[in-house]
């Protein structure tokens, strides 16, 4: 009942009179759809034994609406073009970011917002550079062009940027350039390591806040993201802490701004299948939208909040069998699966003895609770037993890795026991949703186009009816 009589005052109070727009946040989980999102609030139910859904702060925003994120050259789009839709409200050809389908240079809301005044800030768990938040700041024909991109983002004068580092700060292989971490200080950025740096350094008038340990590397690419939840450490960074400090930030230095936060990593499990590591970044994504509600509930009538997807990855079906659902066990996965791998092929290595499948079942028992909690059936044992004899055929280590992805042999044991079904590695053409609240919210409601969010947000901004 109060959860109803919230999302009803909510309501009322986006219909009313709009007064100005101080605080936009913009949030993107790449590669959210639907079911990514019913399978964290259905696994939350099922761990507290459960028939049904635990409502996530997402599902909570009273406006909802479906989004079409086809791109220019294909039905399937990748995050670059995706990306140029919900930064410029223009489709564009995948692989191309901030540039039109005909090649002319698009000005992202975020931009447009950056010249009126407005502090900008733009948060992902992948790298700053990476499609999604490049989106809001470069215009390249190609994707990776990283280090054209980096340079393009020093320039930007936005004034916050947290994220896993640059992809490229130097040069490609044979060209000369200045480092882009070397330009960033020069046009006035104060580069952070981890966030009780960050709180040292918050009077910096313009901030790059990345990994403590290895997201700042002057001499090659960065790591590329944050590590998945599923396998990090306390001094990790995430949204849950991540966006607080967002807000604060740009809050003590700017009486209006707008914040993109993108939950990236949500993408990667996608592509690796990984249900476990899915669920968990999706949690990650949604503590992020419920601390940017706290902040909401504190300026109702200023505040603009809007939530989407660029695409689905991964094709997620909850059920592959027998009308059952089994969520709740992938709470015996406790890494993902590039940790399993990278642990499984470490014993492979030169120089080590062959290993035994006592050693892979060792790292199984342990890593996603088989032979114990986890009941392996005969018929899987054999099919465990059957690949570790295939890949000790060979006397390459690569032996082994691509029979661990092309088999799926072992998280999706788990993601098949959980009675969870994918289509591809990749991204779908599905529809994905978006949720809005605050003034001018009720225009993300109904069938649109993923070109049609930015102008909206802009549309409510200027205050237009």
């Amino acid at each position: 009942m109060k959860r109803f009589l919230y999302v009803l005052a909510c309501v009322f109070a986006s219909l009313s009179v709009h007064s100005e727009i101080k605080y936009v946040f913009y949030l993107i989980g790449d590669g959210m759809g639907q079911n990514e999102i019913l399978a964290a609030e259905m696994y939350l139910a099922e761990l507290d034994s459960v028939i049904g859904r635990r409502p996530l702060h997402i599902t909570g925003l009273p406006y909802t609406g479906t989004v079409a994120t086809h791109s220019v050259s294909n039905g399937i789009t990748d995050s670059s073009a995706a990306g140029t839709a919900l930064a410029t409200g223009v489709k564009t050809n995948n692989g191309t970011l901030g540039l039109s389908a005909e090649g002319d240079t698009l000005v992202s809301i975020a931009e447009q917002l950056k010249a009126q005044g407005w502090g900008v800030g733009l948060l992902t768990t992948v790298a700053i550079d990476h499609a999604t938040p490049a989106a809001f700041y470069a215009n390249v024909k190609n994707r990776d062009s990283y280090y054209e991109v980096g340079k393009q983002l020093v320039r930007t004068d936005f004034d916050f940027f947290g994220g896993a580092g640059l992809h490229r700060p130097v040069p490609p292989e044979g060209q000369t350039g200045p480092n882009v971490y070397d330009l960033a200080e020069e046009n006035g950025y104060t580069l952070a390591r981890g966030l009780k740096d960050a709180q040292l350094k918050r009077e910096a008038k313009k901030l790059i806040l990345m990994q403590e340990n290895d997201a700042i590397d002057r001499r090659k690419k960065s790591s590329g993201n944050f590590p998945y939840m599923i396998d990090g450490r306390p001094e990790d960074l995430h949204l849950k802490a991540l966006t607080p400090f967002a807000i604060d930030y740009l809050q003590q230095h700017h009486e209006r701004f707008f914040l993109m936060i993108e939950g990236g990593m949500l993408d990667y499990a996608g592509h690796g299948r990984d249900g476990a590591a899915d669920i968990l970044e999706m949690l990650d994504f949604d503590q992020a939208v419920g601390a940017v509600m706290d902040f909401y509930r504190q300026h109702p009538e200023e505040t603009l909040v809007v939530v989407t997807a660029d695409h689905e990855t991964g094709g997620l079906a909850l059920g592959n069998s027998d009308y059952t659902l089994n969520l709740q066990i992938l709470r015996h996965q406790h890494c993902s699966s590039w940790v399993l791998s990278d642990q499984i092929n470490a014993l492979f290595k030169k120089g080590q003895p062959r290993p035994k499948w006592q050693d892979i079942q060792a790292i199984l028992e342990r890593q996603l609770d088989f032979y114990g909690e986890v009941e392996i059936s005969d018929k899987e044992d054999r099919m465990l037993k059957d690949a570790f004899k295939q890949a000790m055929k060979s006397k390459s280590q690569r032996s082994f890795r691509t029979m661990y992805k092309d088999l799926n042999k072992l998280c999706n044991i788990l993601n098949y026991k959980a009675k969870l079904g994918w289509t591809n590695y990749g991204h779908t053409g599905a529809a994905v949703p978006v949720f809005a609240i605050g003034p001018g919210a009720e225009q993300f409601t109904g069938w649109m186009d993923n070109t049609e969010i930015a102008p909206k947000i802009m549309k409510a901004v200027e205050g237009e009816k």
